[in-house]
C-alpha cells in the first residue's frame, strides 16, 4: 500500500479537528481503570467538551468537543487530563495500543495476561525509539479463550498454557512458541525491528502487513484456539459483570453506578467488579 502522509491517530498532544471540537484519544494497555478515575475523567470531559467518555473498539477513552487552538487543545486542558493519571507517557502516548482479553487474569482464559501487559507498555514506553512508531499499531493479546485471536494485529500472542504462548507477527503470519516470561520482550524487539525497516518520510508503513516480507511463518501450533464470541451482557462470574454501554458513551449518571474496577473491552462495553 502506497503511503503519502504519516498517519493521524489522535492523542492528547496531536488532537483531531473534528466538527464538534478537538476529539483525544487515551489509551488504556489492557483496559483496566477505576470508576474514581473515569469520573476525574468526566470532570475533564464536563468542563471541557461534550460531557461524557466514548469507549473505542480498541479499549480506549475519547473526549470530544474540546476547544481547539492554532490546531492544539489548550495547555490548562492538557493539564486537567494528566492530573486524571491518564497520561503518564507523554512522549509515547500514541504508541501505547495493547489490547488484551478484557477478562484475564479475572474469570477463564489460559494465562492471566496482565503482568506482561504491564511490562510490554513498560518496555514500549522505555524504548526512546519506539515513540515513533505509527499511531494506529496494535499489539494484541489473547489469554487463550479465543476472544481476540481473530483480531487484525501488527504484533501480538496467543497463549497455549499458563507459561507458554505463540507470538502473532502481522494479521496472519505466526512466529515461535516461547515462554510467556519471554514474551514482552520478544514483542517489544519485533516493535524495534519493524521501526527499523519500516521506511522513512510520509511513505513509510504503518503496519506489519503491509511490509514486502515478513519473517518466516511458523503456522498455528495445534493449540492455538478457535474465535470465541464475546461474553453475554450480564453475571459472567460471581462478582464479576460484563456490562452493556450504550452507544459506546458513558455520562456521570452511568458511571456513578458502577463498581470501582472496570476494563473497557473492544466491544464498548466494561467489565466491572
Amino acid at each position: 500500500m502506497d503511503r503519502t502522509r504519516g498517519d493521524l491517530c489522535p492523542g492528547v498532544f496531536r488532537p483531531w479537528p473534528a466538527e464538534d471540537g478537538a476529539l483525544v484519544r487515551l489509551r488504556l494497555p489492557g483496559g483496566h481503570l477505576t470508576r474514581t478515575t473515569l469520573l476525574a475523567l468526566l470532570d475533564v470531559a464536563e468542563a471541557y467538551g461534550d460531557g461524557r467518555v466514548h469507549l473505542t473498539k480498541r479499549a480506549n477513552l475519547q473526549l470530544r468537543a474540546l476547544p481547539l487552538v492554532d490546531g492544539d487543545v489548550p495547555p490548562e486542558v492538557v493539564e486537567a487530563i494528566r492530573a486524571t493519571g491518564l497520561l503518564p507517557h507523554p512522549d509515547h502516548e500514541l504508541v501505547r495500543n495493547v489490547l488484551v482479553s478484557p477478562l484475564t487474569g479475572l474469570h477463564g482464559g489460559r494465562a492471566d495476561l496482565r503482568e506482561v501487559t504491564a511490562e510490554l507498555d513498560e518496555r514500549i514506553c522505555a524504548t526512546p525509539s519506539l515513540a515513533r512508531l505509527p499511531g494506529r499499531f496494535l499489539f494484541v493479546l489473547d489469554d487463550g479463550r479465543g476472544d481476540l485471536v481473530s483480531r487484525t494485529c501488527d504484533l501480538g500472542l496467543v497463549a497455549l498454557s499458563a507459561d507458554e504462548v505463540q507470538l502473532r507477527i502481522g494479521s496472519s503470519n505466526w512466529g515461535p512458541v516461547v515462554p510467556l516470561r519471554e514474551a514482552a520482550a520478544r514483542l517489544t524487539g519485533l516493535a524495534r525491528a519493524f521501526q527499523q525497516v519500516r521506511g522513512d518520510g510520509d511513505d513509510a508503513a504503518w503496519h506489519v502487513d503491509e511490509l514486502p516480507a515478513v519473517p518466516d511463518d511458523h503456522g498455528p501450533d495445534p493449540r492455538v484456539p478457535t474465535a470465541s464470541e464475546p461474553p453475554a451482557h450480564g453475571e459472567v462470574a460471581p462478582g464479576i459483570s460484563h456490562v452493556e454501554v450504550a452507544g459506546g458513551v458513558l455520562d456521570r449518571s452511568a458511571v456513578q453506578r458502577l463498581p470501582e474496577h472496570l476494563v473497557v473491552t473492544p466491544w464498548k462495553s466494561l467489565v466491572a467488579r
